[in-house]
C-alpha cells in the first residue's frame, strides 16, 4: 500500500465476465471503436446478442461508499496483498518480470502511479502488478465466493506457457477464457472466506493450506478511475485498477452477507437498460465500461482483445466536473475543456471557460448527466492505448450549444 497518498486510498476491481449460451448467430453490432461511438441507449444490442454475462454485486444500504449501487467485484489495498509470504507461493516465478505477468509497451512517464509506483521502495518485495491482482482477486473471492486459482500442479504448465510468452514478448494470459474448477470441497470454502473476509492476511494462509496459486494471469489490464471530489457524501475518494477477466462458464456465486446484499449476472445491455429504466443504480466507471463492451458481444472476442490490448498499458482518469443551470457535465482526459497544464497534469482548480469553449468541437471526452439515471456519452476523440470507444447517445438540446 502506498500510505503517502494524501486524497485516494488505492484498490483493484474485477469487470469478470462468464459466457452462456443464448448467443444469436451473427453479432448485432460492428466491431471497430470508430462505430461504436455513434451507438445510443436507444440501439443497444438484444440480449441475446452476447453469448457473456458480467457481474454485478449490490452493495449493502449501510456501505460507507456508494450505499445501494451496483458495482464489479473489488475493494481496497491491504497490506497483506504486499507480503513477502507471497515470494514463497509465487517462487517459482519470481524469476519472471512481475511474476511472469510480462511489462507493458507504455513508457513508464505516462504509467499510472498506481501501477508505476515503485512497490520495492514503499519496503515491498511484491511488484506493484501483482500485488494489485492479488488483491482484486481475493475482495472477489470475499464480496462474491467466486475463487479464480489455480491448483499447484500445474504450476509446471504455466512455467512454460510464461517462458513461451516471454521468447515473443508478450503478456502473459491463458489462451482462452478461463475455466473455473472445484478446487476444494464447497464447505472448506464457506470456511476460508469467512476467515478471509476477517483477516485478509488469511488469503495467504488459505493458499498455502490449499496449495493454489491466485490466478493473477488471468486478469487483463483494462483501466484506472479516480474518484473526483465531490462524488461521495462522505468524501471518500479511491485510485482503482481495473482488471478485465473471461471465464467460460458462470461460478456458483454467494453474497458475503456483509457488504453485498444481491448479485445478478446480466448481458452489458440488459445492464445498460436497467439502468435507464432506474431498476438499479451504478457509477459512471461501470456505465462507461459496460458501454464499451457494448462493442464485443461475443466472449472470445472480448478475451482476446482484453489480453492483447493489455500489452499496451492504460490512462489515468479523473472525472472533472463542470455544473451548468441544465446538465451536469463529467469530463475525462482528452476533453477540449479538460483542464490539464503545460506538462499534462490535471490542474483542478483551473476556471472552465464555457464562453470560450466553441473552438475545436471535434475533441469530446465526457458524460452529460441530467440526472443520476440519464446519461449520454459524448466521444469523438481516439482513445488511447488501443482501448475502446463506448456507445454514444445523440446530443440532447437541453445541453447547451457551447458544451456540444
Amino acid at each position: 500500500m502506498n500510505t503517502a497518498l494524501k486524497h485516494w486510498k488505492e484498490a483493484a476491481t474485477i469487470v469478470l465476465t462468464a459466457g452462456t449460451r443464448h448467443k444469436v448467430d451473427v453479432d448485432s453490432l460492428p466491431k471497430t471503436p470508430e462505430k461504436c461511438s455513434s451507438l445510443s441507449a436507444s440501439n443497444l444490442p438484444h440480449k441475446s446478442a452476447f453469448d457473456y454475462e458480467v457481474l454485478l454485486l449490490k452493495r449493502s444500504s449501510k456501505s460507507g461508499f456508494m450505499p445501494n449501487a451496483y458495482v464489479f467485484p473489488g475493494g481496497l489495498l491491504d497490506s497483506s496483498d504486499f507480503s513477502s509470504e507471497w515470494l514463497d507461493i509465487f517462487k517459482a516465478f519470481s524469476k519472471f518480470p512481475n511474476f511472469g505477468l510480462g511489462c507493458v509497451k507504455q513508457p513508464a512517464e505516462t504509467r499510472p502511479p498506481i501501477f508505476a509506483t515503485d512497490r520495492l521502495k514503499l519496503g515491498s518485495p511484491i511488484p506493484g502488478d501483482v500485488a494489485l491482482r492479488i488483491c482484486a482477486l481475493r475482495e472477489t473471492f470475499e464480496e462474491s465466493g467466486v475463487l479464480l486459482a489455480l491448483p499447484k500442479m500445474e504450476e509446471n504448465s504455466l512455467l512454460k506457457t510464461v517462458d513461451n510468452k516471454r521468447d515473443s514478448n508478450q503478456i502473459t494470459s491463458p489462451p482462452h477464457p478461463l475455466k473455473v474448477n472445484d478446487l476444494c470441497d464447497m464447505n472448506e470454502l464457506v470456511k476460508w472466506r469467512a476467515l478471509v473476509n476477517r483477516n485478509p492476511s488469511n488469503f495467504i494462509r488459505m493458499c498455502k493450506a490449499l496449495e493454489l496459486l491466485p490466478h493473477i494471469w488471468a486478469l487483463h489490464e483494462w483501466g484506472n478511475w479516480l474518484t473526483p471530489t465531490g462524488f461521495d457524501r462522505k468524501g471518500w475518494r479511491y485510485d482503482t485498477a481495473f482488471f478485465m477477466c473471461c471465464l467460460q462458464e458462470v461460478p456458483h456465486t454467494f453474497e458475503d452477507e456483509k457488504e453485498i446484499v444481491h448479485f445478478k449476472w446480466s448481458t452489458p445491455s440488459e445492464i445498460l437498460q436497467a439502468y435507464k429504466a432506474r431498476e438499479l443504480w451504478i457509477a459512471p466507471p461501470q456505465f462507461y465500461d459496460l458501454s464499451r463492451m457494448c462493442c464485443l458481444t461475443s466472449l472470445v472476442n472480448l478475451h482476446n482483445f482484453a489480453s492483447q490490448r493489455a500489452a499496451e498499458g492504460c490512462e489515468q482518469w479523473l472525472p472533472i466536473w463542470l455544473v451548468t443551470d441544465s446538465c451536469r457535465l463529467s469530463l475525462l482526459p482528452g476533453d477540449k475543456l479538460y483542464p490539464v497544464d503545460g506538462s499534462g497534469h490535471v490542474n483542478i482548480d483551473t476556471n472552465i471557460p464555457l464562453e470560450d469553449s466553441q473552438g475545436d468541437e471535434s475533441k469530446l471526452h465526457r458524460l452529460i448527466f441530467l440526472d443520476s439515471y440519464n446519461i449520454s456519452a459524448q466521444v469523438t476523440i481516439t482513445p488511447k492505448y488501443n482501448h475502446l470507444l463506448p456507445f454514444a447517445g445523440p446530443a440532447t438540446k437541453r445541453v447547451p450549444n457551447s458544451l456540444l
